[in-house]
């Protein structure tokens, strides 16, 4: 197990490394920040200056050992247009994208795990129809028309939501549940795919001979087994959704990582974007790294290689 969990770690740390090279290189394609500083009439040597204050005027690979060993210790530089340190913007926005992820999870499995254990109970039956298309929906349908359709309906028809913001419980309800259209598409065709395969299988089959009771049957033994698949799918997703969550953070103005991250593409703020991406990168590394060991413990064959 030890053996299984250092070779995990290390390959999340070697993705980890590819993505900050990857992130590096792609954010200096995006143009020069300097010029963003300097007015129409500037002189070549003011513009050498404001490089030479941005650290620009040094080679790309010493920008980039300054960059990580720094990062490493948590330090992402200073945002160029704020003047406040990077990590500091994160650690007030994150939390909140955090407490709206939560939000939607919470919304998304609800209504997931039972839609999708009934989908397979009741396979090809409307039952299992509505499921799929739900499941359909929440796959196509883009986050910022879902949230526009809610806004015009609950805040411009009905005025009975907040249209903006985070405070109350009634700032999560549009939020919340735009990204979790998004969360359940995934969870709905795992739970029916894994319930149809644990059904028809033989202690299934064994409890039902016995008598068991077909409610326990269903949400109990075959129920539990299904939810493996979900596990390490589940973990991954809801960091991607802190990622994922720009254009609803930006319909709604919710105060999060993906807002932040939209005003730093718009200003060009090369700090503040390579500490946005990296951090929720790290998130997803994370949780997927959580999850294979998870889910190594509830099923041994992963960890001996025979799977």
């Amino acid at each position: 197990m030890k053996r299984f969990i250092a070779i995990r770690f290390i390959h999340s740390l070697i993705a980890l490394f590819i993505l900050s090279v990857i992130v590096f290189g792609l954010i200096r394609l995006g143009g020069d920040p300097a010029l963003q500083f300097l007015p129409p009439d500037s002189t070549e040597e003011d513009y050498l200056l404001v490089r030479a204050r941005l650290g620009l005027d040094k080679p790309v690979y010493v920008q980039y050992g300054i960059f990580i060993s720094n990062a490493v210790k948590g330090d992402f530089g200073t945002s160029i247009f704020t003047r406040r340190p990077v990590i500091d913007s994160i650690k007030e926005m994150l939390p909140n994208s955090l407490k709206l992820v939560a939000a939607s999870a919470f919304i998304a499995f609800i209504v997931a795990i039972p839609l999708g254990v009934m989908a397979a109970v009741k396979k090809d039956t409307p039952i299992d129809t509505i499921a799929r298309v739900i499941a359909g929906m929440g796959q196509s349908l883009p986050s910022f028309w879902v949230g526009l359709i809610l806004i015009e309906l609950f805040v411009v028809v009905l005025g009975v939501l907040p249209a903006s913001g985070m405070g109350t419980w009634k700032h999560y309800l549009m939020p919340a549940t735009t990204l979790s259209l998004y969360i359940l598409a995934g969870p709905i065709r795992l739970i029916r795919s894994s319930m149809l395969e644990v059904l028809d299988s033989e202690f299934i089959r064994l409890a039902r001979i016995k008598g068991v009771s077909e409610w326990v049957v269903v949400w109990k033994h075959a129920l539990r087994n299904s939810l493996l698949p979900v596990l390490s799918f589940s973990a991954m997703m809801l960091a991607l959704t802190v990622t994922g969550a720009v254009t609803t953070e930006v319909v709604f103005a919710w105060p999060g990582m993906g807002r932040l991250a939209y005003r730093a593409i718009l200003g060009n703020d090369f700090p503040l974007i390579q500490g946005v991406v990296l951090t929720t990168a790290f998130m997803v590394i994370a949780a997927n790294f959580v999850a294979d060991i998870l889910y190594s413990y509830v099923d041994p064959r992963i960890r001996f290689g025979k799977v």
